[in-house]
């Protein structure tokens, strides 16, 4: 029976503090993440500001018009930066973002006039661009409502392990 409650009391703390299953529902983070994935999320590092918020991270946070929501998108914009879209092209800082993770065929031709992300804010976006609900429809995402990186993914069995 101790060992029994030592497991539960060590499992609680791992998944309010360390490390929560997800399941990603959706195809806005396609090809990097489908529809029905499930992936563990790092809720440690930001928490406690281990780790900084850097462009290219996957997060999870609360939808900013709904907070009952959670979303998981890639971090483009981290304050200060200047973000502007055209057709389709993303340009931070005046150059041209690289963005390897988005195929071509997941991307679209709209565009998005100059921002400069605010103080505690970050500019986000799904990788499937035709298909993602992101900053680019509803604005930034303040500081307070992330609460995880996807750093591992643990079904389907044959995408077993980490994101990058």
């Amino acid at each position: 029976m101790r060992d029994l409650l030592l497991s539960v009391i060590i499992a609680i703390i791992v998944i309010l503090f360390l490390y929560q299953p997800v399941k990603v529902e959706g195809t806005s983070m396609m090809p990097a993440l489908d529809d029905q994935e499930r992936i563990f999320i790092n809720k440690f590092i930001y928490r406690f500001h281990f780790g900084d918020i850097q462009r290219g991270d996957m997060v999870v946070f609360w939808y900013p018009n709904d907070p009952s929501k959670s979303y998981i998108k890639r971090v483009i914009g981290v304050p200060g930066d200047q973000i502007a879209i055209d057709h389709g092209t993303v340009f931070l800082n005046g150059r041209r973002l690289d963005e390897n993770y988005v195929p071509d065929m997941y991307r679209d031709m709209l565009s998005y006039d100059l921002k400069t992300v605010g103080l505690d804010e970050y500019f986000v976006m799904g990788d499937h661009r035709s298909s993602s609900n992101d900053s680019r429809s509803w604005g930034t995402v303040p500081r307070r409502y992330i609460y995880g990186k996807a750093v591992f993914i643990y079904w389907p069995l044959d995408k077993v392990g980490v994101l990058h």
